[in-house]
């Protein structure tokens, strides 16, 4: 496998509609103290991870079950382990030969890991890091949507009726997710443990994936209305020292008179175009049926999504 040696940055955008992208334990979405609305990056690699799962890649980090004595429970780490790799951990002598496992599972290849089962007690710093989603929709609001059940409370002596339940959804958010790509936070595993500790071209293009589709493709009951809409990513050129802060601090989003989405990366090609000799390509990708981009240029490598 070819390895992967340009840093990445970008941006990925997520449309939430009549849906809640990532709630906190209350059931409404996800706030800071100060009441805006952000998705954790937890909610962004929860898609990508079941669709690499779904495509029969080796994925650690999700959760699975098991059957003990007609008691269905969730696995622990160490299990899970065990499962994936046919293996059992306890049997392992070398330090190293779990590091080669952990690093053949796609989520740990892109988003590092911490292993503390049996006697490892092992970190890995991804070569992705994935920052919070702010909402950069200022006229969201949060529904409350009513839902009678067909069954009455069998807990309550005296109901007679089916309860209501409540569905809180945000009628309409935008979340811009800011991510890096660092394929040379694995050189410290490099120097000890080989080539099989480097981040490949064939992980980067598998998180590049799971950018454009994850979302969309990951239809469950709060999440159907939750589909990508925008991404870009900033590949640097091969040594470029070139450094940046999150992306998405420099898009905007607005609707124009017409009601249709507007998404102005002005500023941030203003900050690219600086940064030009640095940077092998820029690729935007966007709904065209749903986006008016602002701010491109001529030099951008423009795809669809749909």
């Amino acid at each position: 496998m070819e390895e992967m040696k340009n840093r990445v940055y970008g941006v990925v955008g997520i449309k939430s509609i009549m849906a809640n992208w990532n709630a906190d334990f209350t059931g409404n979405p996800k706030t800071t103290s100060d009441g805006k609305i952000f998705g954790s990056d937890k909610a962004f690699k929860f898609p990508i991870k079941k669709m690499w799962e779904a495509e029969g890649k080796k994925v650690l980090y999700v959760k699975s079950y098991k059957n003990e004595k007609d008691n269905i429970q969730a696995k622990n780490l160490s299990e899970r382990f065990n499962k994936l790799f046919d293996v059992d951990l306890k049997s392992i002598k070398k330090k190293e030969e779990v590091f080669q496992k952990l690093f053949s599972a796609i989520d740990v290849l892109n988003f590092g890991a911490t292993f503390a089962e049996g006697n490892n007690n092992i970190s890995i710093t991804g070569a992705v890091q994935v920052g919070q989603g702010y909402n950069k929709y200022d006229n969201t609001n949060v529904e409350i949507i009513d839902i009678l059940s067909p069954f009455r409370n069998s807990k309550q002596d005296d109901a007679n009726n089916s309860t209501i339940g409540s569905k809180i959804v945000s009628d309409e958010a935008h979340y811009m997710y800011p991510f890096s790509v660092n394929p040379q936070n694995y050189n410290i595993y490099k120097e000890v443990l080989g080539q099989f500790a480097s981040y490949t071209k064939e992980a980067y293009e598998s998180f590049k994936k799971g950018c454009l589709v994850a979302a969309t493709a990951y239809n469950t009951n709060s999440k159907m209305g939750c589909e990508n809409e925008f991404a870009i990513f900033v590949e640097c050129k091969e040594g470029s020292k070139l450094y940046l802060a999150n992306l998405d601090q420099y898009i905007r989003f607005e609707k124009n008179r017409d009601g249709k989405d507007i998404i102005d990366i002005t500023e941030l090609s203003k900050i690219l175009k600086t940064h030009k000799d640095e940077i092998e390509s820029v690729e935007v990708y966007y709904n065209k049926y749903a986006i008016e981009m602002k701010g491109m240029e001529d030099s951008y490598i423009e795809k669809y999504l749909f």
